[in-house]
């Protein structure tokens, strides 16, 4: 395990800030938690698209691994969807991560947004709205959506055995997942992507009949529509330019907009991306880039130094998708497959990952930074962050300054969520958090599904703790150690 200074025994905001300023990071952080009674930044509600939104705090879409075999919610599902009503958010931000072909999934029991689950995704929707009316009030403010996606290059409908699908050969993904570099059968066919699109627009329709009030069109995290926005090398209407690497996306949008009005759309976007890692027990280290210079192979990623972030493009799609009338989107960045330090910020890494390269708070800091810039170029755009959970005891005081001083408009919570999904209700009302149930990034909710086990907070949450997987999760976590 690396040797930075775990968030917890941080016991005070003076000691936070210490850290912060050793190493050198400039975030804003408040000396107390504010209660909505108190004026919290947090409390004050916003308009996305139209749509009264009651405070500033968002869910993002989380896959669970739990849904049953034909995409339909498990009693798992149920649960997290539950817990999101509960959590006091007035943006839920797609909920679940749902396929919208069963050859595109993540995993075999990743949710499904066809029409065989119509009656799954409406109990989804209804178990939400009645867990939020029961704990919070209202739900005229409530704003729920449904996140449509395709894992491309990471598929797995069937096994844990990768079936992919990609948008173009990466020379460095395909040598760390096994594709072969000559082998194009893997390679979207621009006819086969128009099919795509209809699957696309179809799921929107049935998210729409269902009563969700947007879909997200996700282009996040190194799945396929994330990937389509590197494919330099790509020939053809889908990839080369600048116009072509964003048409898929942008063809989708304009298209749900079209055929499913009234429906809000909204995108979960990886403004950046950086090589990916090799997986070691060892700290990270990236794969060998060098014969690749000038770099052309990532999002937002800088050519000469594919360590660092651009974000000239990024800003250019930004632009472009508050000009198609996007409602809002939310930022996030790299993968959770191949950079997770990057993406998600943890002191533990998953199985699949290596120890922290970096204090996971510098992680958490270019992200807030990442959102900042954007949000600055396009003001007009409603954005939500991320990042924010490995702040742990100091997330409220720092998201509640980052929306007042208008470096984002709504913090986005994720892994939070599965240790402590109250945490927002909290905030808002006594200002206190219960200190037990804060995630404190052990990676076991992606360790986990990497194994074939349902993802959830195996340390922190009791509901986890008595299921058999748990065991298991320990054992792989032991087995990682011999």
């Amino acid at each position: 395990m690396s040797d930075y200074p775990k968030i917890a025994q941080l016991k005070t905001i003076d000691a936070f800030r210490a850290r912060l300023a050793e190493l050198n990071i400039d975030l804003p952080v408040d000396d107390a938690i504010l209660t909505a009674a108190q004026g919290s930044p947090l409390a004050e509600p916003l308009e996305i698209g139209g749509v009264h939104v009651g405070n500033r705090w968002c869910i993002h879409p989380m896959e669970g691994w739990d849904a049953n075999h034909d995409g339909s919610p498990s009693v798992h599902t149920l649960r997290r969807w539950e817990h999101f009503g509960q959590s006091g958010a007035k943006l839920i931000w797609g909920g679940e991560a749902a396929a919208v072909q069963p050859a595109g999934r993540a995993n075999p029991r990743q949710t499904l947004a066809t029409a065989e689950n119509q009656r799954g995704l409406a109990q989804l929707l209804e178990t939400l709205l009645t867990a939020h009316r029961d704990a919070i009030g209202k739900t005229d403010d409530l704003l729920v959506g449904l996140q449509l996606t395709h894992s491309g290059r990471f598929c797995r409908p069937h096994t844990k055995q990768l079936e992919p699908r990609i948008a173009y050969h990466h020379p460095l993904l395909d040598a760390k997942f096994g594709i072969a570099p000559e082998d194009d059968s893997v390679v979207w066919t621009d006819d086969e992507l128009e099919a795509l699109i209809e699957s696309y627009v179809a799921a929107a329709r049935l998210a729409a009949d269902v009563g969700f009030r947007f879909v997200d069109i996700k282009a996040c995290h190194g799945y396929l529509l994330h990937e389509f926005l590197s494919a330099r090398t790509r020939s053809g209407k889908y990839g080369g330019d600048f116009a072509g690497r964003t048409r898929l996306l942008t063809t989708i949008i304009e298209r749900v907009q079209r055929e499913a009005p009234g429906l809000l759309v909204l995108v979960r976007l990886s403004i950046f991306d950086t090589l990916p890692y090799a997986t070691s027990r060892e700290v990270g280290q990236p794969m060998e880039y060098q014969d690749l210079l000038p770099y052309g192979f990532g999002f937002g990623v800088a050519v000469d130094n594919p360590l660092e972030y651009d974000l000239t493009e990024p800003i250019a799609l930004l632009q472009s998708l508050a000009a198609l009338g996007v409602a809002a989107v939310n930022l996030s960045c790299g993968s959770p497959y191949y950079n997770p330090h990057i993406q998600r910020p943890a002191i533990f890494p998953p199985s699949d990952g290596y120890q922290p390269p970096e204090d996971p708070l510098v992680g958490v800091a270019r992200q807030i930074h990442a959102a900042k810039a954007c949000k600055q170029a396009v003001p007009q755009l409603p954005m939500v962050g991320t990042a924010y959970s490995y702040l742990q005891d100091y997330l409220p005081h720092v998201a509640q300054a980052v929306v007042r001083a208008g470096w984002i408009d709504v913090v986005g919570l994720g892994r939070m969520v599965l240790s402590y999904p109250q945490l927002p209700h909290d905030v808002l009302t006594s200002g206190v958090l219960q200190r037990k149930l804060v995630c404190r990034t052990f990676s076991d909710c992606t360790t986990a599904p990497r194994h074939g086990l349902v993802s959830g907070c195996y340390p922190l949450d009791s509901y986890y703790k008595q299921l058999p997987e748990a065991e298991m999760v320990k054992q792989v976590k032991q087995d990682l150690k011999s």
